[in-house]
């Protein structure tokens, strides 16, 4: 296929007049620019939001690797430009391009969407209009890019479902290979033919071949019923349709593009595990996640060595949702430390839990480096905390903060959520103890030195979790417990961050929502709604009025009790969790009662049978790691 590069003259001319020009420019070391006519398949990966946040996404530079690793395929880039570049394009009349060979992403075959989160909806709208390919998947045909989303937003399609014309649905390492492989061999086809063969593929879901229906108003937008049920349209396509897994994990991405700007996290990474086995009955990630894989500690040190030589950066992530949950992470973080003390490495282990080990794991990472240790309890109260299947009592929080002032930490940073199942005020009352408890073991420490930072957010109930039946504390309780908190959290050595709440209205919307907020969105975007996951930029009011235009009351996804029948928009995806154990998990949390680790006792929830079965594996549970 022939293309053109954009006017390079005229990008020139803007790039100076604009913020952070660095973002828009390419030319990364590590950045594959292959010869546009040597290969015969030609992938843009898209991130819809800036490229300080994509670069950053170790899923978008583990597909980059792996598609430009085959002979046949270009992997390029491109990322959301900011508000000021935005301008500065549609003013020189130049469409949004790739970073790599800077050809207009409408040359492309296969546009590669990752939605990591819901507030980058209308972002992806935005892209799209920039780059002059029409918004709704029924406008486009063979002649323009095929566009495929994934991420975790993905786990309830249906919100975007008129925008994408194929979802991928879990682990994308070898479902993308397997997607560009399709297109290849339907190159020449119809759209309708690229797509029959692309939803035979496993987890792939493509929405025009469903159609949806509707009690009380059947399928139509103004339509405020629950969901009847879906028919499938076409045999080619699955109901429901399971994710993708990779039994075993690749190996790591060493030739990482190093940014030429400062990014949100500038540094390496490394997985070091997928899956976590706490059950959190409110965590989106550690459901649908699910099983558990560990890489080897002898992959991890080969690649560590390998990104050291090749990237020049001195700071590895080893990610995980649950790091010291790492069956080895003792063996790993020592050898590391020892291996490569003469190169000054840096290590950084996120989401630590909050025990004394997770405590003398930061300290051997430290290396006298005490800036901030991180403890989330989620909620203030024991009580609250056993409805979450978050079990650390209060004591033991405070038994971890005292060891962890005592090791030479002097701030503190506290994770709540407000707004959980079941919360009342005296529980948010609780959290004000908590916190000044935690300050007050830090005085007796360091003096005045000692600071304790608290984050609040607002609960959203996310698909596929044990929650997702019941629905989102009002607007006005929630400004309720933050006047409480804001007057109670307050004097030196504390300092008190929440959420807006009209912020989490709308994540909530979107991740509960069904088809019929594809209107909403777009209506949203062009009444000028774009960048809804930065404060600055979040217009909320476009969004109520996107809604009045469309008929729909926001109320219905956000703050509505389901059904335990009901039949909800995400049950056309199966994440491996049965839909009966997350009820029986949802009637625990009322109850007060808690679940073991599942390493310890497997407790039956489906995605090792179903797992199993698909790939023939016999999947288990790694063991516990000695403590």
């Amino acid at each position: 296929m022939e293309a053109t590069t954009i006017d390079l003259e005229r990008l020139e001319r803007i790039l100076p007049t604009v913020r952070t020009p660095g973002r828009y420019v390419g030319g990364e070391y590590n950045s594959v620019v292959k010869h546009w006519n040597a290969v015969s398949t030609h992938v843009c990966l898209a991130f819809p939001d800036i490229y300080d946040l994509g670069m950053s996404n170790l899923g978008l530079m583990t597909l980059y690797d792996a598609l430009n690793k085959l002979p046949t395929v270009l992997a390029e880039r491109v990322f959301l430009p900011w508000v000021d570049m935005i301008a500065a394009l549609r003013r020189a009349e130049i469409p949004l391009y790739s970073l790599e060979n800077k050809r207009p992403l409408a040359d492309f075959d296969i546009l590669g969407v990752t939605l990591p989160y819901e507030q980058v909806y209308t972002n992806l709208l935005e892209l799209l209009d920039l780059a002059e390919i029409p918004f709704r998947a029924a406008d486009r045909d063979e002649s323009h890019p095929l566009v495929i989303a994934g991420g975790h937003a993905t786990f309830n399609p249906e919100p975007m479902s008129a925008f994408v014309d194929a979802f991928l649905i879990g682990d994308g390492e070898e479902a993308m290979i397997e997607a560009v492989a399709s297109y290849d061999l339907t190159r020449d086809s119809s759209r309708q033919a690229q797509l029959k063969r692309l939803a035979q593929l496993p987890g792939f879901y493509v929405p025009r071949f469903y159609e949806v229906l509707y009690n009380e108003g059947g399928s139509g937008v103004s339509g405020s019923g629950t969901i009847a049920g879906v028919q499938v349209k076409e045999p080619e396509a699955q109901l429901p349709v399971v994710k993708r897994i990779v039994s075993k994990m690749p190996p790591p991405v060493t030739e990482l593009i190093v940014p030429t700007i400062d990014v949100s996290h500038n540094r390496a990474a490394i997985e070091i595990s997928r899956g976590c086995t706490r059950g959190c009955r409110f965590c989106h990630a550690g459901m649908v996640v699910r099983p558990v894989r560990e890489r080897p500690v002898e992959e991890i040190l080969k690649a560590t060595e390998a990104i050291l030589t090749q990237t020049g950066f001195e700071e590895i992530g080893l990610l995980s949702l649950s790091p010291s949950d790492y069956s080895r992470i003792d063996e790993l973080v020592e050898t590391l430390m020892e291996r490569f003390e003469d190169r000054h490495l840096s290590i950084s282990l996120p989401a630590l839990r909050a025990d004394s080990f997770s405590v003398r794991l930061a300290e051997a990472i430290a290396q006298g480096r005490y800036t901030g240790f991180t403890l989330a309890p989620e909620a203030g109260s024991d009580r609250v905390r056993a409805t979450i299947n978050k079990t650390i009592p209060s004591r033991h929080v405070y038994d971890v903060a005292r060891e962890v002032f005592d090791r030479g930490w002097q701030t503190i940073k506290l994770y709540f959520m407000i707004g959980l199942p079941g919360e009342e005020m005296e529980d948010v009352e609780a959290i004000v103890e908590m916190a000044r408890t935690v300050h007050l073991i830090g005085r007796r420490v360091h003096g005045r030195q000692a600071q304790v930072n608290i984050s609040v957010n607002t609960f959203v109930p996310k698909p596929h979790t044990p929650f997702q039946w019941v629905g989102l504390a009002s607007t006005r309780s929630i400004r309720q417990k933050h006047t409480l908190l804001r007057r109670e959290l307050r004097g030196r050595g504390l300092k008190l961050d929440y959420n807006d709440p009209e912020a989490s209205l709308l994540e909530a919307v979107l991740a509960r929502g069904d088809r019929r907020l594809n209107d909403v969105v777009e209506l949203a975007w062009t009444l000028g709604a774009r960048f809804d996951a930065w404060d600055d930029q979040r217009d909320f009011g476009a969004w109520m009025r996107a809604f009045a235009k469309a008929g729909l009351d926001p109320g219905l996804y956000a703050y509505r009790q389901r059904q335990r029948e009901e039949h909800l928009p995400w049950d056309i995806v199966n994440a491996g969790v049965r839909k009966r154990f997350l009820w029986d998990e949802y009637e625990r949390s009322r109850r007060g009662e808690t679940l073991s680790d599942c390493r310890a006792d497997c407790h039956a929830c489906g995605v090792l049978a179903t797992f199993g079965a698909i790939r023939g594996d016999e999947w288990r549970c790694p063991e516990p790691p000695d403590r």
